[in-house]
């Protein structure tokens, strides 16, 4: 069973946000742990359990389909439609970047294989990035069920949202406006089991170290672990974020960073007047490398446990442009207004 005690990453009880009288807490506490941490469990939130197991089981149920019934809705080729099924080795997620002496170290993670598989869905109505559905008959009621778990997360996310606008002292829609639902991402993900001495040898990877691109990210996650985020404070250290049962674990992307005018703390530490916005919200960089033990094997072979896990990823709408958000402090923007087209555009293209 998953753990019931998160040794790492904060907790926000989001019980009462409709509420008067728990709302301003709830908004001050994601936001702190957004301002520092950038990763929060959030628990007692308004999502249906029963859905959740569901969603669950129509994973399971997708990617245990023979190979040849998933390939009937590839990922179209190259980086500009988003949707579909990925296979293993397909992705590419490092974002592993260096200079000088240690481009070598770069480029020989950038060729590491991630051993993963996924399923990406979006709006039916968004015409520019048009779903890749299985035939009916492959899987009957998957299409409909997942179509109603799509617009159940843009719901909840949306409260997500405007808790983050509360607590930076916005209107509470400042932030959700921009966000039509019809951009977001659904995605289904199963890491196979694979030897754990490839993922120990760097021959292959789960997930490398990132950060998404987006506003937020709300990630569903099975018992099985594997997931770990950067310390803020020890850079290149990673703490495990123990599942537990039917939380949603939430982090911001690189956008919602980019839109609070967000910089690194090694360029604030360089040039504090870089400081224009004290509301910053922190992107951080995570991975999904091997379960955690006593359950990280499974039989005499080393063989890692499968995982499954599902995030939903919120993104302002295409012609959005992404300034940044008032706030208290003085100076100029750090960075120019962008489209969120123009902005996917820019990271999208490195990735496949």
């Amino acid at each position: 069973m998953a753990s019931t005690k998160p040794p790492n990453i904060p907790v926000v009880d989001f019980a009462g946000w409709n509420t008067e009288s728990s709302r301003q807490r709830i908004a001050q506490e994601i936001v702190a742990v957004c301002k520092t941490v950038g990763f929060v469990y959030i628990i007692n939130h308004s999502f249906p359990e029963p859905m959740l197991d569901e969603a669950f089981n129509w994973s399971k149920l997708f990617f245990e389909l023979p190979q040849d019934e998933k390939l009937k809705a590839p990922h179209p080729e190259g980086w500009a439609v988003h949707r579909g099924y990925s296979w293993p080795g397909l992705e590419k997620v490092s974002q592993a970047m260096s200079t000088g002496n240690d481009q070598e170290r770069a480029d020989q993670l950038r060729e590491v294989t991630d051993i993963k598989e996924s399923y990406d869905i979006g709006s039916d109505e968004d015409t520019t990035q048009p779903n890749q559905w299985l035939p009916e008959h492959s899987l009957p009621g998957f299409r409909d069920f997942m179509l109603r778990f799509y617009w159940e997360c843009f719901r909840v996310g949306g409260e997500v949202l405007q808790a983050l606008a509360v607590g930076l002292k916005l209107d509470e829609n400042h932030l959700l406006e921009k966000h039509s639902g019809h951009n977001n991402q659904l995605r289904l993900l199963h890491y196979p089991s694979i030897p754990a001495e490839a993922i120990e040898t760097e021959r292959a990877a789960r997930c490398p170290a990132h950060t998404d691109w987006s506003s937020i990210t709300l990630l569903f996650q099975d018992d099985c672990g594997g997931l770990e985020v950067e310390s803020v404070s020890l850079p290149g250290t990673f703490v495990s974020a123990t599942p537990i049962k039917n939380a949603i674990v939430m982090n911001v992307g690189d956008l919602l960073q980019r839109w609070s005018n967000g910089l690194s703390l090694g360029i604030l530490l360089v040039c504090p007047q870089a400081l224009t916005c004290i509301d910053l919200l922190r992107s951080t960089s995570h991975r999904v490398t091997l379960p955690p033990l006593p359950d990280r094997f499974e039989g005499a072979d080393r063989m890692t446990r499968r995982r499954f896990s599902i995030p939903y990823f919120m993104a302002p709408d295409p012609d959005s442009v992404i300034e940044c958000i008032p706030c208290v402090g003085e100076g100029a923007a750090k960075y120019e207004p962008i489209t969120q087209a123009g902005y996917n555009q820019m990271r999208a293209s490195m990735q496949y």
